[in-house]
């Protein structure tokens, strides 16, 4: 049997086995990173410096998104509200709450309230909130029910198909202007909604981009 193997091959057993165990470990490694929420980011909720509750101040109290996301409509970049924003109100309601310290601290002193961000796309991704806003595209899409959220969540995976089965067929997607920031409007209170839809796009040359340049630049 010796002239028939080498002697080299009595080290392939132990080789066999060293190869499976490290294919199940890069297996397991990328199933972990790019299969599970900790990817995609769905259902991440981090605890925040300053416990905001949308529920409260956008399904009770009716505040628009745009009062604390300013440039929304303008801007490529759904900019964080300032403690002066929030001080707005604070400074009269609940002034002394012991939960809006790093408020008053940022407001007194001009340092930013460190927010911990929970929607943030890779950097090699392009991606503007007016162009989207401004073309009847809600925040609902991308966010979800975010006003009925005690703690911000993030909603959606934000990946590449979920954003090209939107590119591909923006309509369905679209709603008026006036309602982009109501997140309870479903197309179901507009009967004629895949018509208007349709208009709105042909009218509005809605044409979201589905090259590789449109969204990696």
């Amino acid at each position: 049997m010796s002239k028939i193997f080498p002697k080299s091959a009595n080290k392939l057993p132990l080789q066999i086995i060293l190869f499976v165990f490290i294919l199940a470990g890069v297996v397991t490694a990328a199933t972990t990173y790019y299969a599970t929420p900790k990817y995609t980011r769905v259902g991440y909720a981090p605890v925040q410096p300053v416990p905001y509750s949308h529920a409260l101040h956008v399904g009770q109290l009716g505040m628009d998104c745009r009062y604390c996301h300013s440039n929304v409509e303008k801007s490529g970049v759904a900019n964080l509200p300032t403690a002066q924003t929030c001080m707005n109100c604070h400074l009269h309601v609940r002034p002394d709450s012991p939960l809006l310290a790093p408020i008053r601290a940022s407001y007194e002193s001009g340092d930013p309230v460190p927010w911990k961000r929970v929607h943030q796309l890779p950097d090699y991704v392009y991606f503007n909130h007016s162009a989207h806003v401004d073309r009847g595209v809600s925040c609902f899409e991308c966010h979800g029910r975010i006003d009925q959220m005690e703690v911000v969540q993030h909603a959606q995976p934000l990946s590449m198909s979920f954003c090209l089965n939107c590119h591909r067929n923006p309509a369905p997607q679209l709603r008026p202007l006036d309602q982009v920031t109501n997140l309870a409007w479903t197309p179901a209170q507009m009967p004629d909604h895949a018509k208007w839809a349709a208009d709105f796009v042909k009218n509005n040359k809605v044409i979201p981009p589905t090259s590789c340049t449109g969204c990696h630049r």
